[in-house]
């Protein structure tokens, strides 16, 4: 087992700007991490500079408490898990799992051991003797996590090791992995994804990363934390919009006051909505950001869940996906996009439509003109 540790760490490239800026971060024994963001972020080199096939342009990485910045790869007992499998196709499965460990010069009886044990895990026994032109790409990326695994690793790194699976195949291979951490708890894993739901779904730890000019300002981490953490409790716009499926209503506004029990903020459109934030760090007539998932709407306006008939937002319906488990009720905002509200399958609003959505002071987000949210008050 091997715990991981960044602090202060850059990535530059000559003379250019940071693709890296400013990374403090722990990972414990047994952590499954997951780096998160947008293409370009830099996650992959993130996960590139802990395996060593990266240069850190400064800063210290440890892992197991030893200082990592000039130790090769071979040396670092990192296994890494590719996009692209990386088999070699003139060799079967057997002598895919146990090329690292030959080179290794480990015994034959322990490579054997080695491979049947990762094979009856992988569910891989019947496939040893198969190249992997005849596997399929479930088998193919099982095989490439085998090759990983024989090798005992303190830390497995894991760079979007789905993406070339089709839908459904993700969502069985994405339980294979967690199932596997489980089994091979001890050591550390690392995972690279930019799909949130593999984040959201595997995750002990989210490292979401900023792109673009917000690195500048914040350095490259966004926010660290648990799963829900980040869903209920962004600390910035970015955050709130990134984490969530559909992602985060976001409505500009003013604040209208301010008390022990939130923020008020008048949305231009006139109406008022209670938050349940400090107001603390803003001031009446303050321009902000209210924000509301879809799924925290409320279609009967006064009901238990929203139960103040006045705190509503009402809107015409756009369009209507019926999804069946659910509908995507899209709200006209008087502007070229629209609101979501996420309601029951069998939400009877159609196309024209006016409808008043209840809207939970718990359930708002309030951000600042630089982005960032006010803290949450505390409930009782």
């Amino acid at each position: 087992m091997a715990s991981i540790s960044l602090t202060s760490v850059y990535k530059s490239y000559g003379t250019n700007a940071p693709v890296i800026r400013d990374v403090n971060l722990q990972i414990d024994n047994s952590e499954f991490c997951v780096f998160l963001g947008p293409s370009g972020c830099g996650k992959s080199t993130l996960l590139r500079m802990v395996a060593g096939l990266e240069t850190i342009s400064s800063g210290e990485l440890k892992i197991g408490g030893q200082t990592m910045n000039l130790v090769p790869p071979s040396r670092r007992k990192v296994a890494m898990v590719f996009q692209n499998y990386a088999l070699y196709p003139h060799m079967t499965v057997r002598e895919n799992l146990a090329f690292g460990l030959k080179q290794a010069k480990k015994p034959a009886d322990y490579i054997a051991q080695r491979i049947q044990e990762a094979a009856r895990i992988l569910e891989l026994e019947p496939l040893l003797d198969r190249k992997p032109k005849a596997l399929s790409g479930g088998q193919r990326q099982r095989v490439a996590i085998g090759r990983a695994i024989v090798r005992e690793p303190g830390v497995f790194l894991f760079d979007e090791p789905l993406s070339n699976l089709d839908a459904a195949l993700r969502v069985q291979t994405r339980t294979e992995i967690a199932r596997l951490h489980k089994a091979f708890s001890q050591a550390s894993a690392i995972y690279v994804t930019h799909d949130q739901i593999e984040a959201m779904a595997l995750a002990d730890k989210i490292v979401l990363l900023h792109s673009g000019k917000d690195t500048e300002q914040f350095g490259s981490i966004a926010q660290v934390g648990a799963p829900l953490e980040l869903y209920h409790r962004p600390r910035s716009k970015f955050v709130a919009g990134f984490i969530g499926s559909p992602k985060m209503n976001f409505i500009e506004g003013a604040v209208a006051s301010v008390d022990a029990q939130g923020v008020v903020v008048r949305l231009h459109s006139g109406e008022s909505i209670r938050a349940a934030v400090d107001g603390a760090s803003v001031g009446v007539g303050a321009a902000v950001t209210l924000g509301i998932r879809p799924e925290h709407f409320v279609a009967d306006a006064g009901s238990a869940a929203a139960p103040d008939a006045r705190q509503t937002i009402t809107r015409e319906v756009r369009q209507v996906e019926r999804l069946g488990e659910h509908s995507y009720v899209h709200l006209d905002t008087g502007h070229h996009d629209t609101m979501i509200a996420k309601l029951p399958g069998d939400a009877s609003q159609q196309q024209g439509d006016r409808i008043a959505l209840g809207v939970p002071a718990g359930a708002c987000h309030v951000f600042d003109t630089r982005g960032l949210a006010l803290p949450v008050l505390k409930q009782g």
